[in-house]
């Protein structure tokens, strides 16, 4: 049996059967059939549950005449991340605000998470969880491409300025699309797995007073981990979707 978290216990304990019988319909053989879920794909469930209960009672409580403390904070990233994408994309860059703050949100809660006992980052558990972000993000603003611009002309941007150029740069474009979903996986996952291990090295050598502001500088990977994510999938929404005048 593979080393367990207390909530990725608890969800092996109650949908082992489950999803050990859906993977092997899906052709993939658990490494343990009484433990299918791992600690990062727990953690992720319970990232996940925790935002949907954080914007119901975000939801619950919108008021114009008397707003509160939790909606000023999330107006506040609507508004940062509404007004990067303006000036990055340009005019009716809104359309992508709910994308990249859910985007952002995640990512920032799956950093922070792994600062409280019991629990760990999953991403910088498992590269598969940046990963993830990363694919999504890809298929995510070729689409938009596709759909602001057209899939003929969305496909000419591979072909470069120059028809001659054609069969060098569509290989050079497509490299250098797929290298993006590795740079970002590489980076948030890097930086994060450093930033736990060297807050369990210090916690393990000095408990007391020095680790704390390892775990001050952790919380400042993570936010700016996040940020870097939403900005460069950003700037790749801009080139998707910029169109020639």
């Amino acid at each position: 049996m593979p080393e367990q978290l207390p909530f990725t216990a608890l969800l092996n304990r109650i949908f082992a059967g489950p999803v050990d019988a859906l993977l092997r319909a899906l052709h993939i053989e658990p490494k343990f059939s009484q433990a299918p879920i791992p600690n990062a794909v727990a953690m992720e469930v319970l990232v996940v549950g925790f935002l949907i209960l954080v914007f119901l009672l975000l939801r619950a409580r919108l008021s114009v005449e008397n707003p509160g403390g939790l909606q000023h904070i999330f107006e506040g990233l609507h508004g940062f991340i509404t007004q990067q994408s303006r000036e990055i994309i340009g005019h009716h860059s809104e359309s992508f605000t709910p994308y990249l703050m859910a985007l952002g949100l995640f990512i920032l809660t799956c950093n922070l998470i792994g600062l409280i006992p019991a629990f760990e980052s999953p991403t910088g558990v498992s590269p598969t969880v940046p990963l993830g972000c990363a694919v999504a993000s890809f298929v995510y603003y070729h689409i938009q491409g596709v759909k602001r611009q057209g899939a003929l002309h969305y496909a000419k941007h591979f072909a470069g300025p120059m028809p001659a150029l054609a069969p060098l740069m569509i290989p050079i474009e497509i490299i250098s699309h797929l290298a993006r979903m590795l740079s970002l996986t590489i980076r948030l996952y890097a930086n994060m797995f450093a930033g736990d291990m060297v807050t369990l090295v210090f916690f393990s050598l000095i408990p007391i007073g020095v680790p704390v502001a390892f775990m001050g500088l952790h919380i400042g990977v993570s936010f700016l981990q996040s940020y870097i994510f939403v900005l460069l999938v950003t700037v790749y929404l801009s080139g998707a979707v910029a169109t020639e005048h």
